[in-house]
């Protein structure tokens, strides 16, 4: 027998962690999740954000919302979130020219090459299709600036800036070296001031222990901390009444970038999807305005918002992306989809 205050304490905990889940029934979620679970790692949380609100999660294995992982590329929206954060204050346009700030691009063609070309990964620089294995062993930069120097200096323009559409780490890494100039400050430091301690992200960095980070990759987050960066997007730049990116610089980055004949590589989990600034259009209303951004990474991480139904969820995980994994995403996504109505017509 509980003594009756204890009895009140439990009943109110035990009411707390269902009520949310009474609202809406994710028991096909749970389900879709269950049947795939070979595909998905042991290790997986599931958090489904909406109307001020999580409304769903989902622990397994040994993994909790506040575990810390490497994240790779999901690391790219939260550069582009940054970088926007100087266009808001008047600091840089989107259709700046690199070479403004970075007069070693004034050479090489690679003159025309606007900070809108790289936060679209559009800036025509010769990349290697993605290995793993180069990857993960590739020599590593000292600096941010080493890095950008060689884009600039040694790596030939396979196509004009603007023509195409090629994934990888060089747009948003230049990008980010050019906030670095304007402030004179690195890119840890800025991300921490602009990004994470505003969104109370206290468990997020970018890993710059031994080396250069790398904006396009080397970030470490929780579900929790990514969530809330998630939420910041859903609500059109603020969080918790904290104005974090104007309403115009969330929709700039939202607006399609590209088109599907100018992509010349895109990752298997991502072929078939256009892309905005730091993240990918998985789905568009009729009229093609984007109704669902991602930005997945390698080590399976995939955060999404839909503006259509008003939510943000995040798969945090730590194992391969493959394109099992990837519609399996998908998959569960309809499921989350079939209980929460969209608003847009």
């Amino acid at each position: 027998m509980f003594p009756k205050n204890l009895k009140l304490v439990y009943f109110f905990l035990i009411f707390s962690a269902n009520y949310v889940s009474a609202q809406i029934n994710f028991s096909k979620v749970d389900a879709e999740i269950e049947k795939n679970k070979r595909s998905l790692s042991k290790n997986l949380v599931v958090l489904i954000y909406k109307d001020g609100k999580i409304i769903y999660k989902k622990e397994t294995g040994s993994f909790t919302s506040k575990t810390q992982e490497p994240i790779a590329s999901c690391s790219k929206w939260l550069t582009a979130a940054l970088v926007m954060t100087f266009v808001d204050e008047g600091k840089l346009s989107l259709d700046d020219k690199v070479s403004k700030y970075l007069p070693a691009f004034n050479f090489n063609g690679k003159q025309d090459i606007t900070i809108r070309h790289c936060l679209s990964q559009q800036t025509g620089i010769h990349q290697e299709p993605f290995r793993l294995f180069r990857q993960l062993t590739k020599k590593k930069y000292k600096t941010l600036e080493e890095e950008v120097d060689d884009f600039a200096n040694k790596s030939k323009l396979d196509y004009a800036s603007g023509s195409g559409f090629y994934y990888g780490n060089v747009g948003l890494n230049i990008a980010a070296r050019v906030v670095e100039v304007i402030t004179k400050k690195n890119f840890s430091t800025l991300m921490k001031e602009r990004i994470f301690k505003p969104l109370e992200m206290n468990n997020s960095r970018f890993d710059d222990t031994e080396k250069a980070p790398n904006p396009s990759g080397s970030a470490i987050s929780t579900a929790d901390d990514y969530m809330n960066f998630l939420i910041m997007l859903l609500n059109k730049g603020e969080f918790k009444n904290k104005r974090i990116l104007s309403e115009k610089a969330v929709a700039s980055m939202e607006q399609t970038q590209t088109a599907l004949d100018r992509i010349k590589y895109a990752p298997k989990v991502a072929e078939g999807y256009n892309y905005a600034l730091g993240s990918w259009v998985q789905e568009a209303d009729n009229s093609g305005k984007p109704t669902v951004l991602t930005c997945p990474g390698l080590f399976g991480t995939w955060p999404l918002i839909d503006n259509c139904r008003g939510y943000a969820c995040i798969f945090f995980v730590k194992g391969l992306l493959g394109e099992q994994k990837a519609e399996t995403y998908v998959a569960v996504k309809k499921q989350i989809d079939a209980v929460i109505p969209s608003n847009c017509k």
